[in-house]
């Protein structure tokens, strides 16, 4: 079990695990098997969801930016169907994420297998749970958006969609490796009174390749994908915990004064940085109180007639 592990123990995998090392990996440089790590993910997982839900409110932003950045477990959609032994669950992965353009902050995050209403809808009724007042959003032109911001805002928001233009494909031997073409964009305005030159969304695209950086599960081109999308869930929900409250970021430092600051001290959710001791405490708390084991304890009731 997880609690079996000391403090210290618990802390190196925890941290290898938000600093993008596979889990077989983690498994070789502690010196702990495999699914000892896998329990404690989904241990952390578990904590880590409960504590964003709970800590994530009333977050006093003024910009966000939304976007959705592709993954898949255990295979890619276009080829389940042809994969060995391929789980209910084997399809695309779909990550949603608003972030705080001044603070860096994750103020909502969604996975979902596919990109369309639904998925968008989910995310724009969660964050607008978490936000204190009225916001500028900025997506880019996925018609979801609509409907979903709408519905979850109604006219209390100022919208606008940064739209990318794109060249030509490249051609079927080019596509693998080299991304199509940026020509440009067009910033369009589509609901309340957006602030034209903060119509970006650099910061969450940004926060896309971070997320690559920073869990092997997204890196491209490798065999370190998720094979179950229930760890996939959970090696998220460690990584935006770890994110907003333990990790200081280097803009958000410089604006501070060199003092060290995350991006949840800086939306106002904390005074403090977190450090990987309180993570462990934190998914340590959330475990189930170990049952009784010995003459008294639930095998012998279970014996006895």
């Amino acid at each position: 079990m997880v609690n079996r592990l000391s403090a210290d123990k618990q802390g190196q995998i925890l941290n290898l695990l938000v600093e993008g090392s596979s889990m077989r990996s983690i498994s070789r440089v502690t010196g702990v098997s495999i699914n000892t790590v896998t329990k404690l993910l989904v241990g952390a997982g578990e904590a880590c969801a409960a504590f964003h839900d709970q800590a994530v409110r009333d977050v006093p932003s003024r910009k966000v930016q939304c976007d959705e950045v592709w993954s898949f477990c255990y295979a890619k959609e276009k080829n389940v169907e042809y994969a060995k032994a391929a789980p209910a669950e084997a399809c695309d992965v779909w990550t949603w994420t608003g972030i705080d353009a001044d603070s860096k902050l994750i103020v909502s995050w969604h996975v979902s297998p596919s990109r369309d209403s639904d998925a968008a809808i989910e995310i724009m009724d969660d964050m607008r749970e978490r936000l204190a007042n009225r916001v500028q959003i900025t997506t880019d032109g996925l018609k979801s958006y609509l409907e979903a911001v709408e519905g979850a805002f109604g006219g209390d928001v100022d919208y606008a969609q940064l739209i990318k233009l794109y060249g030509p494909s490249p051609t079927e031997d080019q596509r693998r490796y080299s991304p199509v073409e940026w020509v440009g964009s067009r910033r369009e305005k589509i609901t309340g009174n957006p602030d034209w030159d903060a119509i970006s969304t650099s910061y969450v695209e940004r926060q896309n390749l971070t997320m690559r950086m920073g869990m092997r599960r997204f890196t491209r081109l490798t065999n370190a994908f998720s094979k179950k999308l229930e760890n996939h869930c959970h090696m998220l929900a460690l990584y935006f915990v770890h994110y907003n409250f333990c990790r200081p970021h280097t803009t958000l430092n410089k604006r501070a004064g060199g003092y060290k600051t995350t991006p949840a001290m800086a939306a106002g959710l904390t005074e403090r940085v977190y450090d990987m001791a309180w993570l462990v405490d934190l998914v340590n708390a959330n475990q189930p109180k170990p049952s009784k084991r010995g003459p008294y304890g639930p095998r012998k009731a279970a014996n006895s007639k």
